[in-house]
């Protein structure tokens, strides 16, 4: 069995071609009994195990991925003759860490089919992207080919949208499917107010992605290969947008928008034409963008690890002095990342990359990391950048910097200075009334000294787990039974014994806090005219609310 990705078969490139156009050290070839200059139809994703009648199955000129076979493995043996019976071009087999084993060598020798591995570090759907992409890329464009397409460098998004807009006579933007834009053209015109939402947002905004499914308009547009036309009304200028498809595969969409004139009167054909086109270079950046930025985000981790490497990696100049900055973002869920958190990250990486040339960044969960270069003379190059935080239009943002290191081998001291930062400004946020809370920045020196307790309360948390006293008795009898002595006792000590300053913040009476405070010294033997009590009181209240 076999999944495509294209409709239907044909004859195509060679499998020289293919090898040629994907990364090297993807695939090895091991045997080629006819040489690599065999042409492939296409490439598929193969399962051995769901072969039932070997009569009916073909698979002629077709490159198979045998996925889960090692060419260590007993069965390789049958999988390769049975792939060269039924008339493959190539089979990809995992190569393991012993190789091929002689039976299957001889084998490959003596049939007609190539056999090839998967190098270690490359996943199956990778692989799988990455030759697909260079067969489109491969297949002759001919007359279904607009002018300049072709020789646009694959991948090259803001190129394509240039040149489409130059044949369309119009402003285009190319998106993804989820609406997200990848590239646009250059603006020689003043772009209508959706335009400018939309790339100013780096997405088209949600209520008009609500506006067009409610109408139907994505319903008609990834149902057809044909241009969709939305029409011009008071707001915005006229609309057209093509799907861009892989076989049953969405892509994504590219979209002309008149801009500061009529559309060219052959609009349509040029960007139906163009939807075909389009294919190879967004099959290229959903494959090798995606590992290119993923590759990148480990490069930028690697360098917050401290790897001297990782620096060359990601283009960072050694010879400046760098401060990261930590952005954490909440949707009120206390879980995985929700839309808004993830799109508040978004939109802080690209005022990142806008903010100075040279500032790299990363994002772990719900956190983003940004590597800020110092200018000459500038002792916190992230303050600005913290600035912009505040202009985040929604969800609730953490964010610290970290101090400035004169050596890339320092930048965990300031991330880890960053991201103690960041614990502060979180911790303060619970102590706040419900629903005010709102976005908080600071930088190290700003709040040295409660990042200094929490490092310290790091260490005690484990050695006071293994000791027992007044304040263990106190915390665990509210856990147990919801008092609230803990939570007098705690209020009494941040106002400093001010009963009536504590009691406004608990909102209670103050005769409601002496009471409670009276209990606990009964109950408990949680004495606050004793400064040990006081200490203890104080670190290991702090430590509970760490636990809820």
């Amino acid at each position: 069995m076999y999944v495509s990705g294209t409709d239907r078969p044909g004859p195509g490139p060679t499998l020289a071609q293919l090898l040629a156009l994907i990364a090297a050290g993807t695939l090895d070839v091991v045997v080629a009994p006819c040489g690599t200059g065999v042409p492939v139809s296409d490439v598929v994703l193969h399962d051995p195990g769901e072969e039932r009648d070997e009569e009916m199955w073909a698979a002629t000129g077709l490159v198979l991925l045998a996925v889960g076979v090692e060419v260590a493995a007993p069965e390789a043996v049958d999988v390769l003759r049975a792939a060269d019976r039924a008339g493959a071009a190539a089979v990809v087999m995992r190569h393991g860490a012993r190789g091929p084993r002689t039976a299957l060598l001889e084998a490959a020798e003596r049939g007609r089919t190539a056999l090839l591995t998967r190098r270690p570090g490359q996943g199956w759907t990778e692989v799988l992207g990455r030759l697909r992409t260079a067969l489109l890329h491969s297949v002759p464009g001919g007359s279904a080919d607009p002018a300049g397409v072709s020789g646009l460098r694959l991948g090259d998004l803001p190129g394509l949208a240039n040149t489409v807009a130059d044949l369309v006579g119009g402003a285009i933007t190319i998106e993804d499917p989820q609406s997200r834009v990848l590239a646009y053209s250059r603006m020689d015109h003043e772009p209508d107010p959706m335009r400018r939402l939309t790339i100013l947002g780096q997405e088209v905004p949600r209520w008009r992605v609500a506006e067009l499914r409610e109408s139907g308009f994505f319903q008609a547009l990834w149902n057809t290969d044909d241009v969709v036309r939305l029409p011009a009304d008071e707001r915005y200028a006229e609309r057209l947008a093509v799907a861009v498809r892989h076989g049953w595969e969405v892509l994504g969409s590219i979209w002309a928008a008149a801009d500061g004139r009529p559309l060219a009167e052959d609009a349509v054909a040029a960007l139906r034409t163009a939807g075909r086109a389009a294919v190879p270079h967004l099959s290229h950046h959903r494959t090798w963008g995606r590992a290119a930025a993923r590759a990148r985000e480990g490069a930028v981790q690697a360098l917050l690890a401290g790897s001297a490497q990782a620096a060359h990696d990601v283009g960072i100049a050694r010879d400046r002095p760098h401060a990261v900055m930590v952005a954490e973002a909440y949707d009120g869920r206390d879980t995985a990342p929700g839309d808004a958190s993830e799109r508040v990250l978004d939109v802080l990486a690209l005022q990142a990359a806008a903010y100075r040339p040279g500032c790299v960044t990363a994002r772990s969960g719900r956190r983003l990391y940004a590597v800020v270069p110092a200018a000459d003379g500038e002792a916190d190059p992230a303050r600005t950048l913290l600035a912009t935080v505040r202009s985040v239009p929604r969800g609730v943002v953490f964010a610290g910097a970290g101090p400035v290191v004169a050596d890339l081998a320092e930048l965990p001291a300031s991330r880890d200075a960053a991201e103690l930062v960041v614990r502060v400004l979180r911790e303060r946020a619970t102590r706040l009334p419900a629903g005010a809370a709102g976005s908080a920045v600071a930088s190290y020196e700003e709040v040295e000294s409660e990042a200094v307790v929490l490092r310290l309360l790091d260490r005690v948390e484990p050695l006071w787990g293994t000791v027992s006293g007044p304040v263990h008795a106190m915390v665990e009898h509210d856990r147990a039974h919801g008092s609230r002595y803990g939570d007098s006792v705690a209020a009494h000590l941040d106002a400093f014994g001010d009963t009536a300053a504590a009691a406004r913040r608990l909102n209670v009476h103050p005769n409601t806090l002496r009471y409670r405070l009276r209990r606990a010294r009964e109950l408990f033997g949680v004495d606050l005219a004793d400064p040990a009590v006081r200490l203890l009181a104080d670190v290991g209240l702090r430590l509970g609310r760490r636990t809820g």
